[in-house]
């Protein structure tokens, strides 16, 4: 009964802070390299249909449980964790911690910067997730870690629409 109660703080916790966390993408892109000291954007995290932070859909999942976003979106050459995204993986860690499951967190980067250099900023997106989590308490060896660096898209292009969506770490249960 206490850890239902403890759930259910946790979760109306999440929801609160990502309604507070509403904001609009009003910075411009620069030209450059993913690997280049500039950030470009500091908007909110959504999914990739567009929708914010911890439900992808509002409905239950298979085993009854709320479905969560499983990505989590990083500013321009960052490999931060914004505030968004820590009440996602806060969401994630109960979940784990609950029904321990191992899970791959790939990270990704946009096409700018070398491919040696997207690849180390892949692995150090995916890295901050996965410290992230383990403090949480989920266990280190449930998580493994996995750098595509600019190989694997979401979105083709050449524009701050489609790199937004690149810079990423995908949970993969």
């Amino acid at each position: 009964m206490m850890n239902v109660k403890k759930q259910g703080l946790s979760l109306a916790f999440v929801l609160a802070f990502l309604a507070g966390c509403s904001s609009t993408d009003t910075t411009e892109d620069t030209d450059g390299m993913d690997g280049a000291d500039a950030q470009t954007d500091s908007g909110v995290t959504t999914g990739a249909a567009g929708r914010e932070g911890v439900t992808s859909s509002g409905a239950d999942g298979e085993d009854g449980m709320e479905e969560l976003d499983t990505i989590v979106y990083f500013d321009f050459d960052q490999a931060t964790l914004k505030p968004d995204a820590r009440a996602l993986l806060l969401a994630h860690a109960e979940r784990l911690k609950e029904n321990p499951t191992d899970v791959r967190l790939e990270g990704h980067a946009d096409e700018r910067g070398s491919r040696e250099y997207n690849m180390a900023l892949g692995e150090r997106r995916a890295n901050a997730v996965r410290d992230f989590l383990v403090l949480q308490g989920v266990r280190r060896s449930d998580l493994e870690v996995v750098s595509y660096g600019e190989e694997r898209p979401l979105a083709m292009g050449s524009g701050e629409s489609a790199w937004s969506k690149n810079r990423r770490v995908e949970i993969v249960y």
